[in-house]
């Protein structure tokens, strides 16, 4: 039985960048990867990075087709270059095949047959997988797609149906619209984007609307059904019975922590009542020498938090003990839709609920001349101060590029600067975060 100083099962972005540090120390480590196509994990295969690639090339006008190939290229090249960037490494190995744990430290892969190794570290990083409903006909339906596999369609759908208005499934609705399909959301909540403070959800709903999409809120979902070239929804909306027929149905319902298989109840590690892996505030679970990384853990479901898992855990090792998650206060967030909605802190609602004094400068975009010269001067700027000391405590930015202003507010946040800096900055011209001399007048 082969024996390493560190095994990582699952090739996402916390786990590579932890493989790739500690053999290039000389420590022995090896990756294990079920499929060929998941080099580099989640976000650069099947995550941020492919379906950004396809957003920005249905805002360019691009065919779908050839923006699935565009994508696929993209994602080729990166995922050759993470595989090589351990298999190339003298202490490093990557192994294809599935983990299962034996002990806390012994596993066995199954591949074309089945091999046992030990490692004295082990990190879980197996990521999260897609939750499909219980609904009637859903799982068995032909027509049905999750969020991985909508990157992978041949062909555009002329009618898509999404079940799901969270973040995932409007971004989704705005690219595939985008690209010309037919997009129906439908969603079980009645409220869209609750978490949201009101104006700002109320704006992306009335532009996702205006760019031809299709909402039903509040609605039951009764029974998918296929029929000869589509499929059949049946759901309850105001009492009523109604009926969708689809091209596709894309199931954008989250996702839930991959562990299946994984051989948990044979080892010391525990999990929760969803099935996340209990970790302290170090990421050590309750087995010692083993390790969860990224969302197999539960929390935000962000590839930079699992970049931050990463320096949590090599601190550890390195006997610094200076990071750990309770550090992880302020963490921003940006949903891709057209333009993007990006957030960091307290909403307007979530102060109003803690009863927080805050000033309040809001901003409308169209005021922005960046905007206006990217002929998308849609959505608003929010940013809360508390008036005693200055300090940022949220900002809401629904405009295009907010998924770079925000990290100007983060880094504000986090150096717990006022928010008077940002107001005087100099910035360059015409750029969108120069907005923040007129938002934070």
């Amino acid at each position: 039985m082969e024996k390493y100083k560190n095994i990582i099962i699952g090739f996402g972005k916390g786990g590579k960048t932890l493989a790739k540090v500690l053999a290039s120390r000389g420590e022995s480590v090896l990756v294990i990867e079920k499929s060929k196509r998941m080099y580099g994990g989640t976000c650069i295969n099947v995550g941020c990075i492919p379906s950004k690639s396809l957003i920005v090339n249905g805002e360019k006008g691009v065919p779908f087709t050839k923006g699935i190939m565009k994508k696929e290229a993209l994602t080729a090249k990166l995922r050759n270059k993470n595989y090589h960037m351990i298999a190339d490494e003298a202490t490093g190995t990557v192994m294809d095949g599935t983990a299962r744990f034996i002990s806390n430290h012994i596993l066995e892969i199954k591949n074309d047959g089945l091999t046992r190794v030990e490692g004295d570290r082990i990190f879980i990083n197996t990521g999260a997988t897609p939750i499909v409903l219980p609904i009637k006909g859903l799982k068995e339906s032909k027509y049905v797609v999750d969020s991985l596999a909508a990157m992978d369609l041949e062909a555009l759908p002329e009618t898509l149906v999404i079940i799901g208005a969270g973040y995932i499934g409007l971004e989704f609705a705005s690219m595939f619209a985008n690209y010309g399909s037919k997009v129906i959301v439908l969603d079980a909540k009645e409220k869209f984007l609750a978490r949201e403070d009101d104006d700002v959800a109320d704006l992306i709903f009335k532009d996702l609307t205006a760019q031809g999409i299709e909402f039903h809120l509040g609605v039951s979902l009764d029974e998918v059904s296929d029929r000869t070239d589509h499929a059949k929804i049946i759901y309850t909306e105001n009492g009523q019975t109604a009926t969708i027929n689809a091209d596709k149905i894309l199931a954008a319902t989250g996702r839930k922590p991959n562990i299946a298989g994984l051989g948990l109840e044979n080892t010391d590690v525990k999990i929760t009542d969803r099935g996340e892996i209990v970790v302290d505030d170090l990421l050590r679970t309750d087995a010692p020498n083993v390790w969860a990384i990224g969302d197999v853990k539960g929390g935000p479901q962000f590839t930079y938090v699992s970049l931050d898992d990463y320096r949590i855990i090599l601190d550890q090792l390195d006997g610094n003990n200076t990071r750990s998650l309770k550090d992880r206060t302020i963490v921003p967030s940006s949903v891709f839709i057209t333009p993007p909605l990006s957030t960091v802190g307290l909403t307007e609602k979530a102060a109003k609920a803690m009863g927080l004094d805050y000033k309040l400068f809001k901003f409308m975009t169209a005021g922005v001349p960046k905007a206006n010269i990217l002929e998308d001067p849609k959505g608003m700027f929010k940013v809360l101060v508390d008036p005693k000391t200055e300090r940022i405590l949220g900002a809401s930015i629904y405009a295009e590029e907010s998924h770079e202003v925000i990290n100007l507010i983060t880094l504000a946040m986090k150096g717990d600067l006022p928010y008077t800096l940002l107001r005087d900055q100099i910035y360059t011209h015409p750029t969108m975060s120069e907005a923040l001399n007129d938002v934070l007048k």
